[in-house]
């Protein structure tokens, strides 16, 4: 019988590499990666299910609770044949002491990047579907102008405010020291560098079959259902792509200094940052 897989996390904010390092990573035979999984909402509505206040709670102690997320774990993920497998939800960032508890030997990565820019990807790709009402937006006068799009993204429960949120949980939080956060400009700048950094984080020897010129991720079913062509696609090459943002420039001030990350240095999670030559705290 197959042991189960190691299973580490990918977090983080959107629009921040999350696919690309899944793409990265899945190169390696012995990795499962890829996008956004369902286990993370499977997980929150078993235990939202199995909490006080239900009639299923009365029926389910602790010790089952635990045996039936673990199934959600195994049921998706159980019959994979790779050893290693990273399961991606931004959710995961909220969820730490769960990991922490569930699997005392998971990593956490998350990614992240500027919010500015992360709202210049997403208005980019709005810009690039005009005739398409994306499913992030809820009603025609959040989606009305770059102003209320932007607006409403950021808040606590949607797109950008809800992950920034849990990132900075999980940054100050007392599981930290199982976080690493991975800048997308420096993953596109120096992925060699930066994947070497993450296996070192994940205790996995590294792999010297990775291809930087030849990256392969598409998910055009899911983008399309979420009204929005392009979320999780992936140029072939890794590089960073220099452009000029589209957002007013109000707008780009406004959120340009919540990267707390760069120099705040009293949460115990581990960053790599420019001229890192090892993970560290």
């Amino acid at each position: 019988m197959k042991p189960a897989p190691r299973y580490h996390f990918i977090s983080g904010l959107p629009r921040s590499g999350s696919t690309l390092l899944s793409a990265l990573l899945r190169q390696n035979p012995r990795f499962h990666a890829s996008m956004s999984s369902p286990v993370g909402a499977l997980v929150s509505a078993n235990i939202k299910l199995m909490s006080s206040g239900s009639e299923v709670g009365l029926m389910v102690d602790a010790q089952q609770r635990r045996k039936i997320l673990a199934g959600i774990f195994d049921s998706y993920h159980g019959d994979r044949a790779q050893d290693v497998v990273f399961d991606t939800n931004r959710m995961w960032c909220a969820k730490m002491p769960f990991v922490a508890d569930m699997f005392p030997q998971a990593k956490v990565i998350a990614c992240v990047r500027d919010v500015p820019w992360i709202m210049d990807s997403i208005e980019r790709l709005l810009q690039k579907n005009p005739f398409e009402n994306t499913k992030l937006f809820s009603s025609e006068s959040e989606r009305m102008t770059v102003y209320s799009r932007m607006a409403a993204l950021a808040r606590h429960d949607r797109l950008i405010g809800f992950p920034w949120a849990a990132l900075k949980e999980a940054y100050y939080g007392p599981h930290a020291s199982n976080l690493l956060l991975v800048d997308y400009e420096l993953l596109a700048r120096a992925p060699a560098q930066v994947l070497r950094l993450v296996y070192q984080f994940v205790e996995e020897p590294w792999f010297d079959g990775h291809d930087f010129e030849n990256v392969e991720f598409d998910a055009p079913e899911f983008d399309e259902a979420l009204g929005i062509t392009g979320m999780h696609r992936i140029r072939p090459k890794v590089a960073l792509e220099e452009r000029a943002t589209v957002l007013p420039p109000d707008i780009f001030e406004q959120y340009q200094d919540m990267a707390f990350w760069r120099n705040d240095t009293r949460g115990q999670a581990r960053v790599i940052k420019p001229n890192t030559n090892s993970v560290k705290d």
